[in-house]
């Protein structure tokens, strides 16, 4: 199984939210504190904002900030929304198959039943779960920061 970078990104986004609860950070933050590309931040950020998970703030100060609970922010639900698309292979995808084989094909059924599988599994999990070293998360992303010279982040649990 593969996530995309989009939904990887998204994870990032909202455990750095996480991190720094209340607090409105910038995009830019976020890039520099994972040293990822903010171009592509931007369009998780507008897709996670749309689905109410953060809001975000425009203008002098603006930033975003998480919009639930991380105990409501269930981690298949978030992972089922930024993999609109998540066929682990192309037989998953009617509109784009063109396997011969697809209809009498085994082995479909048994890369569904994981598939589910898989998301079953992080269906368990919410955001919260995950933020029990918090502190910890918190030093990692400083710390990194600090060893590639990408900027001031802050690193204390305000």
């Amino acid at each position: 199984m593969h996530l995309t970078q989009f939904s990887d990104y998204s994870l990032r986004l909202v455990i750095y939210l996480a991190c720094h609860p209340g607090q409105v950070v910038s995009v830019d933050e976020i890039s520099r504190a994972f040293g990822i590309s903010r171009h592509h931040l931007v369009k998780v950020v507008q897709t996670v904002t749309e689905l109410g998970v953060v809001e975000s703030q425009r203008g002098r100060g603006g930033g975003m900030r998480l919009a639930m609970n991380p105990a409501e922010i269930n981690i298949g639900w978030l992972i089922r929304h930024t993999e609109p698309h998540f066929h682990l292979v192309e037989c998953f995808d009617p509109e784009t198959n063109t396997c011969p084989i697809s209809p009498s094909c085994g082995l479909k059924g048994a890369l569904q039943r994981a598939q589910q599988a898989f998301l079953a599994v992080l269906d368990e999990y919410t955001l919260d779960q995950f933020m029990t070293r918090r502190a910890d998360l918190v030093v990692l992303l400083g710390d990194y920061l600090e060893q590639h010279g990408r900027g001031d982040v802050p690193r204390g649990d305000h």
